[in-house]
């Protein structure tokens, strides 16, 4: 029945990039890894435009990336320093990824849809969980971080599988996430620059 909606398709699309682009937000390449892994065996369908996201040497690639990016954030300071550029990368991610479900809708509003909705969704809760890592490593000396690590990794193991397989669900979630990011962010990043501006003054 509600195939026949109007735009109904470009709706659904929308859910499912949302929360793909969500995901990336908490891990740059596992999204990718995960939809390259479903198209790769036709569990879901891949537009010809995005083709090369279903093939061996993309599988192959985003696997040996997803490994490398999950371990490394268990590594003291380099997290910190991969922070620095995780933010650009998952709003490039985010925004391939809900460009992705969106490939007969033409290419500007395709691309332009996919910057704003994708990346800046991808982007959001990047540099939300970047605040929190800095707060911890200041806090705890980073020795909580792989917490954070871990969080973020199944966050978007679970948001990517939300995301394919309830959509719907998966939006709902990614709306909620980015609240909350929003808000624990901005205190993270308050609560670092009170310890730096504290500690300029002694």
């Amino acid at each position: 029945m509600l195939d026949h909606v109007p735009y109904f398709s470009y709706i659904l699309s929308a859910f499912i990039g949302i929360g793909l682009a969500a995901a990336t937000g908490f891990r740059v390449f596992l999204p990718m890894f995960a939809v390259s892994l479903a198209s790769y065996f036709h569990w879901i369908p891949m537009s010809e435009s995005f083709e090369w996201l279903s093939g061996l040497p993309a599988l192959i690639t985003t696997g040996i990336a997803t490994v490398a990016e999950i371990l490394t954030y268990y590594i003291p300071f380099v997290d910190h320093l991969l922070d620095t550029i995780s933010v650009p990368l998952a709003t490039v991610a985010g925004s391939v990824l809900f460009a992705s479900q969106f490939a007969d809708l033409g290419t500007f509003p395709q691309w332009a849809l996919a910057l704003i909705a994708g990346g800046g969704t991808a982007a959001t809760i990047s540099s939300g969980f970047a605040g929190i890592r800095a707060a911890s490593t200041a806090t705890t000396g980073g020795l909580g971080n792989s917490v954070v690590g871990t969080t973020e990794t199944a966050g978007a193991g679970v948001m990517s599988i939300l995301a394919m397989a309830a959509p719907v669900i998966a939006a709902v979630f990614a709306i909620i996430l980015i609240i909350l990011v929003v808000i624990f962010g901005r205190k993270a990043w308050r609560k670092l620059r009170g310890r730096k501006n504290a500690a300029n003054d002694i």
